[in-house]
């Protein structure tokens, strides 16, 4: 028996598969939604008349396609991936890994139906309506039955810390999703959420910051506890570290939701428990940061050909500077300045393209040749132009943000002598009018970084084996 087939007796890459290639799908969807977002914004005719390609439908479109079907596709790929090789033993649940693929490209596909139909919640990053909530928390409690009972029938005493990030990520996102999209339904697409004024913001941020906190970061750790050690054929550089930053993060992160929500409604006591929280968050942050950056201790000169190495320890970068840049703006005074602008935009950006969309390449990447049966990538040389393609992309686009964030802040805040304000709002959008230029420029580039990774994809997979594994040799 083959190598590959016994590999696929003693664990279920099938499904791992699956959510590999829609990962792919799903990030360029996501991604062309968004680049399409952000021409209309220097090119508002780009929406034709047409109701369902408007800023205010495409833009929920965007976010769900980019965080659920291309991030969270990511997570369930590599979780799977990870907790079967790190348990040593195949994924618990036989059929119900396959319902968790088929369930949520069905809770995918309704989400791109819906929302262009107007059909949404208001809710960010919680847009769908009543049904497809339910369809997600089916799902989702069907992932921690596969997760965690493939942990429970694991052949390995220790648990391997990704698996507690994964765990930890899995766990919370239910409690969250579940909690926060608790409403009353009125007819088959659409309901009123339960909390009233200002609870239901607090709920909401709650929910909002920690699918930040815990979907976009915790789990997108646990894919870098594995992947940058393998990558760099390294051990973690401190094991004890890990352990800190695991039980650090998950019990700061989750008081971090209320500076969304600073000058607002909210008491004020809990505006500040927000900012404290977020503050002293940046600490088990940045030790997460320099302990996968660190894995490369001894190993530095690999970064000078391995450029998937590179998408990930640039990645863990960006998160550095993304949490290091979130708790600065929780800060009241720094807030005030950069509430509803640019600025804030310019930080999502850094997080979501820098630290999660590049680890998730980054992974993708190590994955498709282990699982389709193949030597390494099929062009290492396309993997390099993308790596550059993405970081130009990111730079440009935050880089953009900031400056008009800043701008954008200064230009309102301005008043003459006399009280008035210096600026009218229509002023302040034909001054950022350039940066949405250079934003839409810098989405575009990291898209076509994406294109590549399909392509090289597909001729990585549709490769015959022996050719592949033969340059190999000969390089």
């Amino acid at each position: 028996m083959s190598q590959d087939k016994q590999l696929e007796l003693d664990y279920n890459y099938r499904v791992v598969r699956q959510f590999t290639l829609v990962t792919i799908l799903w990030g360029i969807v996501g991604m062309g939604v968004g680049v399409l977002i952000a021409a209309q914004l220097v090119w508002p005719a780009l929406n034709f008349d047409i109701p369902y390609l408007t800023y205010s439908r495409l833009r929920p479109l965007h976010t769900n396609a980019v965080i659920f079907g291309f991030g969270t596709s990511a997570l369930f790929a590599t979780s799977y991936y990870v907790v079967q090789r790190t348990c040593q033993t195949r994924l618990f649940g036989g059929k119900l890994a396959e319902f968790t693929f088929w369930g949520w490209q069905a809770v995918i596909l309704s989400a791109a139906i819906s929302l262009p139909l107007g059909y949404t919640t208001s809710k960010e990053y919680a847009e769908l309506e009543w049904p497809i909530d339910i369809a997600i928390a089916v799902v989702w409690v069907a992932y921690a039955v596969v997760f965690f009972g493939t942990m429970i029938k694991r052949k390995t005493s220790h648990i391997y810390v990704a698996n507690w990030f994964f765990g930890a990520f899995i766990l919370t996102v239910a409690v969250l999703h579940i909690v926060n999209s608790m409403a009353i339904p009125v007819s088959g697409m659409k309901s009123y959420s339960i909390y009233a004024g200002a609870i239901d913001a607090m709920i909401q941020w709650w929910y909002g910051h920690n699918a930040v906190g815990f979907l976009l970061t915790a789990g997108f750790l646990g894919m870098m506890y594995y992947f940058v050690p393998k990558q760099a054929g390294r051990p973690v550089y401190s094991y004890r570290l890990s352990i800190v930053h695991f039980w650090a993060l998950v019990s700061l992160y989750i008081w971090a939701g209320p500076h969304h929500l600073h000058y607002t409604a909210l008491p004020d006591w809990t505006q500040s428990l927000g900012m404290v929280m977020s503050i002293v968050l940046f600490a088990p942050s940045w030790g997460g940061m320099i302990n996968g950056i660190m894995t490369l201790s001894g190993a530095w000169h690999k970064l000078r050909y391995d450029p998937i190495l590179r998408f990930l320890i640039v990645s863990l970068s960006f998160y550095g500077m993304s949490t290091f840049e979130g708790p600065m703006m929780a800060i009241k005074t720094v807030n005030a300045l950069s509430h509803y602008t640019d600025w804030t935009i310019g930080h999502v950006h850094s997080g979501a393209l820098g630290w999660v969309a590049m680890v998730s390449i980054g992974a993708v990447y190590h994955l498709i040749p282990k699982l389709f049966g193949q030597e390494r990538m099929y062009s290492l040389r396309l993997i390099n132009i993308h790596f550059w393609l993405a970081t130009v992309g990111v730079v440009l686009y935050i880089v953009a943000m900031w400056i008009s964030g800043v701008m954008q802040g200064l230009m309102w805040r301005a008043v003459n002598t006399d009280g008035t304000l210096t600026y009218s709002f229509v002023e302040s959008l034909e001054a950022s009018y350039p940066f949405y230029f250079v934003r839409f420029v810098g989405g575009a580039i990291f898209l076509s970084g994406m294109i590549l990774l399909a392509y090289n994809a597909y001729k990585t997979i549709s490769a015959p084996k022996a050719s592949l594994k033969a340059v190999e040799q000969a390089a």
